[in-house]
């Protein structure tokens, strides 16, 4: 994988295809190359170019010790654009990486054609604050959950019914979070207590569209669907079936959905 400078800051990338760029972000805890399963096999064919890239904190990324901001992440993606000359793009992020689009759009929408926000938040509501804080206070203590157990916890947060009744896609599931565990980018779970941005959300000018799942337990439709109202140009769509990984879950579904809204813009 190539490196870029960007923000003081060593960032692994990876481009594919040809065609006008698309830059994905990815969310907290994950490498860029999760896209490339489904994500960007499916906007290559689309005639796109794709850019991936590990955000800070995910090897071999620099990863910098203490907790990263949700502006320290934007300024990174930032320095990524102007790194490689491909501003103005299109910017399609999930969860942490939609929140940062969300961010790009606001401070330097000169370089965000439009986005693609999935999974998304303005805000944090009662239940994934009280998450937010359980997960913060256990990191404090030093606990680490066994990894059978944090499998377990992980795929009922991040799945949906339809993959969880289901023995022999679960079991594989199972399998890879039990394996991975403990590679969770700690920094990076900061960026979620950024407080609610629905008023500067008002000021986004770039058009967008917000994809929710409609079995997700991290960021549930109605705050999803917070995040398409308070966008002046932003339309919404629900997608049937999957949890908080919907786009490894359904990715026809999701890459329809991605791919006719980047066509239009």
């Amino acid at each position: 994988m190539p490196f870029v400078s960007a923000n003081g800051i060593r960032l692994s990338y990876q481009r594919s295809g040809q065609g006008e760029p698309v830059l994905l972000v990815m969310g907290s805890g994950a490498a860029g190359r999760v896209w490339t399963m489904h994500q960007t096999p499916a906007l290559n064919r689309a005639g796109y170019e794709t850019i991936v890239f590990d955000n800070r904190g995910i090897a071999p990324s620099s990863t910098p010790p203490g907790d990263y901001s949700l502006a320290d992440m934007t300024a990174d993606t930032l320095g990524l654009i102007e790194a490689l000359d491909v501003g103005p793009c299109r910017i399609v992020g999930t969860s942490m990486g939609a929140m940062i689009a969300q961010e790009l759009a606001l401070v330097r929408p000169d370089l965000v054609r439009c986005a693609v926000l999935m999974a998304t938040k303005a805000r944090s509501d009662a239940t994934r604050r009280m998450l937010l804080a359980a997960e913060r206070e256990l990191r404090a203590d030093g606990i680490a959950l066994p990894p059978r157990y944090e499998a377990v916890r992980t795929v009922l947060e991040m799945l949906s019914p339809t993959t969880l009744n289901d023995d022999a896609t679960v079991s594989g599931w199972l399998e890879l979070f039990e394996l991975t565990t403990g590679q969770s980018a700690p920094g990076q779970h900061a960026v979620d207590t950024v407080g609610d941005r629905r008023e500067a959300l008002r000021g986004l000018g770039v058009p967008c569209r917000a994809i929710s799942f409609s079995d997700d337990l991290i960021c549930p439709p109605h705050l999803v669907a917070e995040v398409a109202d308070a966008i002046p140009d932003c339309d919404y769509v629900e997608i049937p079936g999957c949890g908080h990984l919907g786009n490894l879950e359904n990715p026809d579904a999701v890459n329809t959905a991605i791919i006719e809204f980047l066509d239009k813009h």
